[in-house]
């Protein structure tokens, strides 16, 4: 079953293009690097700095074990150390954890 990790964050306004292109590589990274898949979403209403990212993994399992790979490589690490670090505004990150929900399987009746 699907699982969805849902982050938001607030970008600093004075770093708002350096973070754009960050989050851009992070993406482009992830996406490469490893199984599952990676969106950037911008907000159209709302807050204005308040963006996430948006991970789809085939399952919990999935997910763990791909979490695992990304903080075992040291070339991610840096890349969304930096990120955190530098262009978001600090205590405003929230992480969500979502899965899909299964079809119902119907019993054939003979």
């Amino acid at each position: 079953m699907t699982v969805y990790v849902y982050q938001t964050f607030e970008i600093k306004q004075e770093k708002f293009k350096e973070a754009i292109e960050n989050l851009q590589e992070i993406k482009k990274f992830r996406n490469e690097q490893y199984d599952h898949t990676v969106e950037v979403l911008i907000p159209i209403t709302g807050q204005d700095y308040c963006y996430a990212l948006l991970a789809t993994y085939e399952s919990l399992a999935e997910m763990e074990l791909q979490d695992r790979k990304m903080f075992d490589d040291d070339n991610y690490l840096k890349l969304v150390g930096d990120f955190f670090l530098e262009h978001v505004v600090q205590g405003t990150m929230n992480t969500q954890i979502s899965r899909g929900i299964n079809k119902k399987v119907s019993k054939k009746e003979e």
